[in-house]
Order: structure tokens, then C-alpha cells, then sequence
């Protein structure tokens, strides 16, 4: 079984933390409903949607995958880069141990889940202004136990690792090579994004099965010419908050 750990929206999240965008009033009814259509699409993928309770103030909560990366064989607790983030990581915590042993990045490190591009046995991370040295330094001692290796990508002009590359395909990347070089992951097939769609590299592979924004139409068409399935989601309130569709969720499979 997969399970799809979500968190709802934050009443907070107008006061959400921005780097590279402006700000932009967030419609709150909105984003919820594109919330809640984002949970019925990885329902419809086959996942089982455990909810994480969010709590007053914590603006960002809503993107659960900065706090934890979840391998078969550990879960990691990230030490995100900022205060108020930090403290998401408690209630991730309390339920993610019901489903895997967890060990955490400690200070100085700081490290978040949209950093880390997981393919086969290699984790890339990004080196940003949210994960540094010391805390891609702890995860690559932490997952060499488990036969992971870690290569690290300087990202300069987007949030996260994955704002710029992400997998849709085992062995298959979609990637924004203006952010990004592409010469770090040469080993693999590549899928530009459209030029005219910067944004538009950030999608979630669930199985077989791509869940991708409706607002970059030329790049989805791109991957369905690929041969991928795309399950469209309108994610534009997220998106206000610099978050797309990797962030809302952990995924991993229950162990028996």
C-alpha cells in the first residue's frame, strides 16, 4: 500500500515564507479546495491519505515534504532552515513513527525534504539557502548504512532542488536546465520544459502515474508525448505560496 501523508491548510498561510517570489494574496477557500482536489488525485492513484493535524501559525505546514525524507529503510527528520518551519517537524514526527524508524538532522545542519531528488540509489540534494553542507554531510552518513549514496547540486536560482528537476519515469527527469545544470544528471533521459514554463519542472511521480499542475500546458503535453500518464491538478494557490505538487505530500509504502 502507498500512503500519501498530507497536511491540511494552514489558516497562517497568507503569511507564508517567500524567496523568489512576491507576494501574492492567497484565496484561502481556494487553496483549500485545490488542496483537497490534490488529496482525491493521489486517492485516485491508489494512495491511502494519512493526514497530519496542522497547528496555529505554522504557515508553511501544508508542504509536508520539507520535513522528512521516507526510504524503506529509515525515515529522516530534516531540520528545515528557518524557525518557524522548524517546528512543523514535531507533529510530522508523532505520526510518521508509527511507519519507520527515525533518526534526525541536527545542528548545525539544516536540511529540507524539496532539497533531496531520489533516484534508484542515489539521493541528489541540493547545496541552497534552505539545506546546507553539515546537513547534506549528516544524510550522507545516515543512508550509506542502507547502500544510498549522495551527490550534491548547487541550486542558486530556485527554492529547492526540485523547483528545477524532478522524476516523472523510473530514470526519467523532467528539468529547467536555465536553473540548473544538466551535466549532473547526464546518466539519465532528460525532458526540458517548455521555455516559456520556468516554473514548470515539479512533478510527482506516484507509481506509474505523473501528478502535474494544469498551468503549464505545454510542458504536460510534452510529457504526455513522452508516454507518460499525467493526472492534472490546479495547484495556483500553492503555487502563490512558492509551493507545487511534490510538497503537499510524503509518499511511501507501508511495510509489512
Amino acid at each position: 500500500v502507498l500512503i500519501a501523508m498530507t497536511r491540511e491548510i494552514n489558516a497562517a498561510m497568507d503569511s507564508c515564507e517567500l524567496t523568489f517570489l512576491p507576494r501574492d494574496k492567497i484565496d484561502m477557500d481556494l487553496v483549500k479546495h485545490q488542496h483537497q482536489q490534490y488529496q482525491s488525485a493521489l486517492s485516485s492513484l491508489g494512495c491511502e491519505i494519512v493526514i497530519v493535524p496542522t497547528e496555529l501559525d505554522l504557515a508553511d505546514s501544508v508542504f509536508i515534504e520539507d520535513t522528512a525524507v521516507v526510504l524503506d529503510e529509515i525515515a529522516v527528520l530534516c531540520r528545515p532552515a528557518t524557525a518557524l518551519r522548524e517546528q512543523e517537524v514535531a507533529g510530522v514526527e508523532d505520526v510518521l513513527q508509527h511507519y519507520r524508524t527515525l533518526v534526525s538532522i541536527q545542528s548545525p545542519g539544516t536540511l529540507e525534504g524539496g532539497d533531496l531528488l531520489r533516484v534508484g540509489k542515489v539521493i541528489y540534494v541540493g547545496l541552497s539557502t534552505r539545506s546546507n553542507q553539515n546537513g547534506i554531510e549528516q544524510l550522507s552518513r545516515i543512508v550509506a548504512d542502507y547502500g544510498f549514496s549522495v551527490k550534491t547540486v548547487e541550486t542558486e536560482k530556485c527554492l529547492h532542488l526540485k523547483s528545477a528537476v524532478s522524476e516523472v519515469a523510473p530514470g526519467v527527469l523532467l528539468i529547467n536546465p536555465d536553473w540548473i545544470s544538466r551535466s549532473a544528471f547526464k546518466n539519465y533521459e532528460l525532458i526540458d520544459v517548455d521555455k516559456k514554463e520556468a516554473h514548470a519542472a515539479n512533478a510527482l511521480l506516484v507509481g506509474q502515474k505523473v501528478i502535474y499542475p494544469s498551468s503549464f500546458p505545454r510542458t504536460s503535453e510534452k510529457l504526455v508525448n513522452a508516454g507518460l500518464d499525467v493526472t492534472q491538478v490546479n495547484v495556483s494557490e500553492l503555487q502563490k505560496a512558492e509551493g507545487a505538487v511534490t510538497c503537499c505530500s510524503l509518499i511511501f509504502k507501508t511495510l509489512l
